[in-house]
Parts: structure tokens; sequence; C-alpha cells
């Protein structure tokens, strides 16, 4: 009996250590626009990783928010390390390099940060700022979105405040800056899209989305100034003129419900990559046609968030997460244990392997003690 428990205990431990890498979020690279992917998160097994930025000037420079904390390389994803870890905690949403790569701004379930050299500082920030959905570094400001209201620092992110102009009842989900020809803020506000030139004062109705059918996130397409894509109902959309007037492309993705992360796509638009609640597609026709990808990568797990290299618009960062991005965010809103995050294989494998060592350290001293009793009882 006790030995077919210990081989019992021994497969269940085995198996909860195995290393499958479709078992694990991460982060990945392409260099050639979703065709082809790399893991770009060596040493690394994460249960969620939930966003990436990229350097501006040194695209060897990645930030990594997991459901952990932030870690960052200095080479590409070759190697990594943690990031202030005595202040940064929890679930991290957000993180945006400044224009020129100098400064960096993060937002975690533990608050909002600044790097100042090479030290991280506490941000003051309303409560209404956090769990933060976004940070977008314009020229003079940056941008922060927290649960469904906008705010904005002038000090290169030492400050938050409110940015007005918006109904208290209104509630904005998503958030997005075009840089050229000028800087356009970009949002979806009640399911809608919304626009404005001036930084937030204003704002314009962008003529897609509703409350009972929402735009689920906007993007812009850095290699085409003033193009901008949306999802709604996983339906790809584009608009070339700051979101003035749409057009749909191709078809809706295959699975129906899917709700869309990120949209990348080659300057006439026939290569289309989107990451989605269900893995990333990637169409050659202009979206008629969608290709579920998963070589290389984890493709039943969710998809987050694109970054594109700023210096090669093929090269594309995203990341996956074995929990689910909806429940991570409510942790975050709730305040949730961190203790909750512990996934259930690798909890089942610590509890077989105590169990294990328990029963398997039992019987030996059990023999023991029947080996010693037995030497007594010989002895003259």
């Amino acid at each position: 009996m006790i030995l077919r428990l210990t081989c019992l205990l021994l497969t269940l431990t085995a198996s909860a250590w195995a290393h499958d890498p479709g078992s694990y979020g991460g982060v990945f690279r392409s260099r050639d626009l979703g065709r082809s992917w790399i893991n770009a998160d060596v040493g690394l097994f994460l249960n969620a990783a939930l966003v990436v930025a990229v350097n501006p000037r040194d695209p060897s420079h990645l930030l990594l928010g997991t459901e952990l904390g932030l870690l960052s390389s200095r080479s590409g994803g070759r190697t990594w390390r943690a990031e202030a870890s005595d202040l940064i905690i929890g679930a991290v949403f957000a993180t945006a390099f400044s224009s020129d790569g100098a400064h960096v701004s993060s937002a975690a379930s533990s608050g909002v940060f600044w790097l100042d050299g090479d030290r991280w500082m506490p941000v003051t920030v309303p409560d209404a700022a956090l769990p933060t959905r976004a940070l977008l570094a314009g020229d003079e400001e940056i941008y922060l979105l927290g649960p469904s209201r906008l705010f904005a620092s002038t000090d290169g992110g030492r400050t938050f405040t409110a940015v007005p102009g918006l109904p208290d009842t209104a509630e904005m989900t998503a958030l997005t800056l075009v840089r050229a020809p000028q800087e356009v803020l970009i949002a979806v506000l009640d399911g809608r899209v919304v626009v404005s030139h001036d930084r937030g004062s204003h704002w314009r109705d962008g003529g897609l989305g509703e409350q009972t059918l929402p735009v689920e996130m906007v993007a812009p397409e850095p290699s085409v100034p003033g193009r901008i894509w949306a999802a709604l109902d996983g339906q790809i959309f584009m608009s070339d003129d700051l979101g003035a007037s749409w057009r749909a492309l191709g078809q809706r993705l295959p699975e129906l419900g899917t709700k869309v992360r990120g949209v990348a796509a080659s300057h006439q638009t026939l290569e289309l990559l989107v990451t989605t609640d269900r893995g990333t597609y990637r169409s050659e026709n202009g979206g008629e046609t969608w290709l579920s990808k998963e070589d290389n990568l984890p493709g039943h797990l969710e998809a987050g968030p694109l970054a594109r290299d700023p210096s090669d618009p093929r090269t594309i960062y995203t990341v996956y997460s074995l929990i689910p991005y909806s429940e991570i965010w409510r942790r975050a809103r709730d305040g949730g244990n961190l203790l909750t995050q512990i996934d259930r294989i690798s909890l089942a494998g610590g509890i077989s392997f105590l169990l294990l060592f328990w029963i398997v350290g039992g019987a030996a001293a059990f023999r023991m003690a029947r080996w010693r009793n037995g030497s007594a009882s010989a002895a003259p």
C-alpha cells in the first residue's frame, strides 16, 4: 500500500515539476511581424506577463510587468533582474519610457513609481488612479489612465493630477497616443472612440462603438503617421485620419466573443497581427482569413498588448498570461491576497512533495526501528 501511494505521489510531483512551455506565461519576440516567435524571457517561469515596454533609445532595454512586480533586461531578454522589489509590489499593468528613454514610470498594485537615475521613487497619486490601466509618455506630459479616469503629469511623472473636461459619470477604459503628424490622444469613453487634440481638455466623438457594443482597444500604427487601429466584437477597424472615419478590415476573428488586446500591420495592411484573450492570430491577406499562431507560442493562453521596437516596426513583443487578465485586474482592484496568486499546479506539486517526504521518511524510520529491535534481540 505504501509503495502504491508513493508511486502515485511521485507521478503527481513529476507532472507538477515538468516544464511544459505551454503551461507558463511569458514575453515573446518576433522580428518578422509575427510570422515566427522566440522566447524573450530566458530563465523566467512566469504565471502572468502583463505588459512589456521597449526603450525608444535602446531597443535592448526592456521592462516587463508581471503579476508579482517589475522586471528589466538590458540584453534584449537574455538576462533579467527584479526592479525595486521592496516598492513595486503586486501586479504591474502599466509601464512607460519617456520619449527620450531617460525616465521611466511604472504602476503596480502598490502604487505608481518614477525612476530617478538608478533609484525608484514613489509618486503621490489620487486614489482614483489605482489600479492603473495605462501609462503613456507624450512630448510634455505623461498620461495615466486609472480604472475610469484620466490623469496627467507635467513634471516627468513625479506628480499626477486629474485631467478636467470629462463628465464625472463617464468611464474611460482605453487610451493611446499618436505622436505624428501631431500629438493626439485617442481613448474609449463609455464604449465609443473619442479624440483630443489639446491634451485631454476637449474631446470629439470618433464615431465608433457604443455602450452595449464597446470598442475594446485603440492603438497607433507607428509605421504610418495618423493611422489608428481599433477592435470591436472581433472585427478590426482602421482609421487613416486620426479617427475622423473608419473602415473594417477583412473578416471577424474566427471565435465569437474574442477580445482583442493589440494590433500591428504592414504598411499596406496585407500582413495583420492581432493578440487576443485566446492567443495570437495572423493574416497575410488583409484579414480575409486568420491563422492562430501556436509555433513557439502558448496558443491556449491569453495574449496581452503588443510593444513595437521603435527602431524596427517589424520587431514586436507580446506577453502571455496563464491567469486571465480580468482576474488579475479584479484582485488588484479589490486588494486580493497575493497568496491566492500561487498557481494550483505548483501548490499541488509542493504538497505532493511534502507528503512524499513524510511517507518515505516514516517508512524508512519504521524499517530502521525494526532493524534495531531485531539487532538488539539477536545480541547475546
